[in-house]
């Protein structure tokens, strides 16, 4: 097998990765930075030019060490970019910020039915054509003005080639923008009239053109920049890739984000934050989230070590319970974070706060209608017990992943894919569960208190809640 390494950024987030893989499918570079989250007046936006600055340092790195040649981008979702001609026209957002109430209450009139988009009305940016209309709503000229709106993946594609593409996954990932069962734009691009701004469709990993890079030596080397594509959804195709056919993804990172290709879209509901993504490959795919790394950061109070058995069993045998929810959005948008029992910290907290992400999960597979394999990828994987505790209580075979970085590993297979390579070998793991005394009782009872929190709300404000 002959091709040069893909250089693959990772672009998420609270974390930004390079991720050199060769021809074999093996890494052989990894860097890692962070993108910078600015305020600017009364809005948060990106700092491009710090993250591009890293960007263009790393790939100058692995072009003369690694002999790179070629570069394309993995990214989270909800975030979209506005140029016009050479130059990004306005700042990229923070999707974490939510729009003043009256204008929220003007735009969000103007959203789509769920049954053309099937994207759930969601807060702050998690739907980014929202806060397209709120930029509109601030000084139309913001949209009239831009040349080009782009997918964040497309934003770097672009920004290392020159060439403005759109890109499926990234258009139909819950952002008002598609119309998944017409494999088409939504009614509110045309009503605003967005269509012309709108370049045209490649697919995740083609080829768009090149990116000069200059060696120490004063050497050049063009790098072949392919186009980028959502972040879950190219773990979604990775694992496809390795053979697996009908199976449910659990990919995880500051989102936990399940996909089922198997649920009919009919069962989705779109208050409990479930829609339809849209695989690379036009694909219109069931799809249910919550916020999973973010809300273990804030329940666990920051604990990043291991958690053993004895204290879940610890834990569950005082009845101790987190309950939704400890971030925006997921399937209980409407109640905040809470624990209810004795009181607990250290690694019994944390302990609380793991069983919580799990649980949470688990329902989520019911709501989906999940009953085939499963395979999680990603930042919860490090958690050691997160798969046992899902074995123990599915009925399914749960896989991990031996490698946990499966958009970055996607976005190189979309790139090996247009020569018609297929490196990558199937190396998950069955998971085997754990043994843990009383935790399917503790479920029922987990289950008893968020439903019925979630059916009558007004109950939430009688308990305490945790700081966000």
């Amino acid at each position: 097998m002959s091709h040069a390494p893909v250089a693959v950024f990772d672009l998420g987030k609270t974390n930004s990765k390079l991720f050199v893989l060769d021809a074999n499918g093996d890494v052989v570079s990894e860097t890692r930075s962070k993108p910078v989250w600015k305020n600017a007046a009364d809005i948060r936006v990106l700092d491009d030019q710090a993250l591009y600055a890293w960007m263009s340092i790393e790939l100058k790195n692995v072009v003369e060490s690694h002999g790179v040649r070629h570069v394309t981008f993995s990214g989270h979702g909800c975030t979209f970019a506005l140029i016009a001609g050479d130059r990004l026209h306005h700042p990229i957002l923070d999707y974490e910020q939510e729009p003043p109430a009256s204008v929220a209450r003007r735009i969000d009139a103007t959203i789509p039915a769920f049954s053309e988009t099937f994207s759930p009305r969601l807060p702050l940016g998690f739907n980014y054509g929202r806060h397209m209309l709120w930029l509109a709503d601030r000084d139309p000229r913001n949209i009239d003005d831009a040349s080009a709106i782009l997918g964040y993946p497309q934003f770097w594609s672009w920004r290392f080639s020159g060439h403005a593409v759109c890109e499926v996954s990234y258009l139909g990932c819950h952002s008002h923008l598609w119309a998944p069962l017409a494999d088409d734009f939504s009614s509110l691009v045309d009503e605003r009239g967005w269509r012309t701004k709108m370049p045209p469709f490649a697919a995740a990993g083609a080829e768009l053109g090149t990116h000069r890079v200059e060696l120490a030596d004063g050497k050049t080397v063009d790098v072949k920049v392919h186009n980028g594509v959502h972040d879950s959804n190219s773990a979604l195709y990775y694992y496809r890739s390795l053979g697996f056919d009908d199976f449910t993804l659990i990919s995880t990172g500051t989102w936990v984000i399940i996909f089922n290709q198997a649920c009919p879209l009919d069962v989705l509901d779109r208050d409990r934050d479930m829609l339809a993504n849209v695989t690379v490959d036009h694909v219109p795919t069931a799809t249910i989230r919550f916020m999973g790394g973010r809300e273990y950061e804030v329940a666990s109070g920051g604990w990043n070590h291991p958690i053993t058995v004895e204290a879940l069993e610890a834990v569950i045998a005082k009845g101790c319970f987190a309950l939704p929810s400890f971030s925006p959005g997921g399937p209980f948008p409407d109640l905040n974070g809470r624990f209810v029992g004795p009181d607990v910290s250290g690694e019994q907290r944390a302990a609380v706060a793991l069983l919580y992400v799990a649980l949470m999960t688990d329902l989520s597979l019911d709501l989906i209608q999940s009953e085939n394999d499963i395979v999680i990828d990603g930042g919860l994987v490090k958690a050691e017990l997160y798969a046992p505790i899902l074995a123990s209580l599915r009925r399914q075979k749960v896989f991990t992943s031996a490698n946990p970085q499966g958009s970055a590993f996607g976005a190189a297979a979309l790139v090996f894919r247009q020569s018609g390579l297929s490196p990558f070998q199937n190396q998950c793991d069955l998971a085997a569960p754990a043994a843990i005394s009383g935790l399917e009782q503790y479920r029922v009872e987990w289950r008893r208190h968020a439903e019925a929190l979630r059916l009558v709300p007004d109950n939430a404000r009688s308990l305490v809640e945790v700081t966000r």
